[in-house]
C-alpha cells in the first residue's frame, strides 16, 4: 500500500494503496508483552502510569502493558503523531517524499538531535515483516492504514500492533482520532489533546480570517488515469470541510466505501464547484492537459478561475498528503491564501503557487 517512485508519485501511492482497500473484517486480539518492564514504565513518570491500556480496532483490542520504548509506524502517516507526542520511532513506513527517516521538514524539528528512524519500504504485498521484526519492536502502529487480518496477525507474533479503527474506512481515520488514539497508545491522552487543539487553533483561525468559505463547496482530485476524486473520509477532504467547505452531497454515493475512486467523464459535475484542488505532478503541464479534456474544460469551475493547483512532489504537495496533526499547519498557511483567491468572486485573480 506504500508507495514506489514516482510515476507520478501520488499515482504510484493510490495504486498501490487501492491494492489493500479488500482488507477482511474478521476479528482477533492481540494482548503481546510490550518488551519493557512495568519498572522501567513507571521510571519514566506520567507515561508509566498510565499503563496498561487497551485499545479497539479493526480486528480486535490490543493490549499495551507498558510504555513502549521502540515503535515502528506502519500506518502512513503515523510517525507524525508519535513525533508530535515527543517519541522518535525506530521505524517508518515510507510514503512520500523520500525525506530521511519518512520525516518531512513539518516535523524533523522533533527528532530533537535523535537519530533518523530506519526507513521500510513497500512494493505493493504489505509490510515488511522481517525488517521490522528485526527492529525489535514494542510497539507496531497503523492506526492510518489498511492492513489486512493476516498481515495484522503476522505483525502481531512481534509486539502488539494498533491496526486501523474499524469505525472508518481504510486511510479514513480523522487526524484528531489519529493523534487520539496513538497518544493513548504511547500513555500521553493528555499531550495528545493538546497537539490537536493546537492544530485545531491554527484551522480556527484561518475560518475566522475566511468567513466566506463557509458554504462553499469544494473537491480534491487528481488526474490519475483520467480523475480522481476523494472521497468524505480522507484527509484531504477533511481539510477542506475543516475549512468551512462543503463537500458535494453524492461524492461518497459515487466513490463508495473507499478514500477515492476515479470516475466516469458522465459524473464531472463532481468536479464544478466553488473550488477544485488538484494535485498534480507538473502544474502547467497537468493543468494544460485537463483544460484540453472535453469532459472538463467547459464547467463553470474553470472558466470561472476557481481552480487550486498543488505539486504533489513538492514538500507542500507531500505536506496535503499527509494531513497530520504537524503537517496541516504547514498546508494552511500555502493552501488558504489559494481558496481565498479561487473563491473571491473574480475570474481574473489568478491562484498564485506559494513559495517553498
Amino acid at each position: 500500500m506504500f508507495r514506489s517512485r514516482r510515476t507520478p508519485r501520488l499515482a504510484a501511492a493510490l495504486a498501490s494503496s487501492l491494492l489493500l482497500l479488500t482488507a477482511a473484517t474478521a476479528c482477533g486480539s492481540d494482548d503481546s508483552d510490550a518488551g519493557s518492564s512495568d519498572a522501567d514504565a513507571k521510571a519514566t513518570g506520567s507515561g508509566g502510569a498510565a499503563f496498561p491500556v487497551s485499545i479497539d480496532h479493526k480486528y480486535g483490542t490490543t493490549t499495551i502493558e507498558s510504555e513502549p520504548k521502540r515503535i515502528v509506524t506502519v500506518g502512513l502517516t503515523d510517525q507524525d503523531p508519535v513525533l508530535a507526542l515527543g517519541k522518535v520511532p525506530v521505524g517508518t513506513t515510507e510514503w512520500v517524499g523520500g525525506y530521511k527517516g519518512a520525516v518531512g521538514p513539518w516535523a524533523e524539528d522533533r527528532l530533537n538531535g535523535a537519530d533518523a528512524p530506519t526507513v521500510l519500504k513497500d512494493t505493493g504485498t504489505g509490510p515488511q515483516v522481517e525488517k521490522i521484526a528485526a527492529l525489535k519492536p514494542d510497539l507496531i502502529l497503523a492506526v492510518y492504514g489498511g492492513l489486512t487480518k493476516e498481515q495484522y496477525e503476522s505483525l502481531s507474533k512481534f509486539a502488539p500492533v494498533v491496526a486501523q479503527p474499524k469505525e472508518y474506512n481504510d486511510y479514513g481515520v480523522p487526524w484528531q482520532e489519529q493523534t487520539e488514539t496513538i497518544g493513548k497508545a504511547l500513555g500521553k491522552e493528555a499531550e495528545a489533546e493538546a497537539a490537536v487543539k493546537k492544530t485545531e487553533d491554527a484551522i480556527a483561525a484561518a475560518v475566522k480570517e475566511h468567513p466566506e468559505f463557509a458554504g462553499k463547496t469544494g473537491v480534491v482530485a487528481t488526474p490519475y488515469e483520467g480523475m480522481f476524486v476523494f472521497g468524505s473520509q480522507d484527509s484531504r477532504s477533511h481539510l477542506l470541510t475543516d475549512l468551512g467547505f462543503e463537500l458535494p452531497k453524492d461524492l461518497d454515493k459515487a466513490i463508495g466505501d473507499q478514500f477515492g475512486a476515479n470516475i466516469s467523464k458522465e459524473r464531472t459535475d463532481l468536479l464544478d464547484q466553488d473550488a477544485i484542488v488538484w494535485l498534480v505532478g507538473d502544474v502547467e503541464k497537468d493543468a494544460a492537459k485537463l483544460h484540453k479534456d472535453a469532459s472538463y474544460k467547459d464547467l463553470k469551475v474553470v472558466g470561472e478561475g476557481r481552480e487550486v493547483y498543488v505539486n504533489e512532489t513538492s514538500d507542500y504537495g507531500n505536506a496535503v498528503s499527509m494531513g497530520t496533526v504537524l503537517s496541516l499547519p504547514y498546508v494552511v498557511e500555502r493552501l488558504v491564501p489559494q481558496l481565498a483567491a479561487a473563491v473571491d468572486g473574480k475570474p481574473d485573480t489568478k491562484v498564485e503557487q506559494p513559495a517553498a
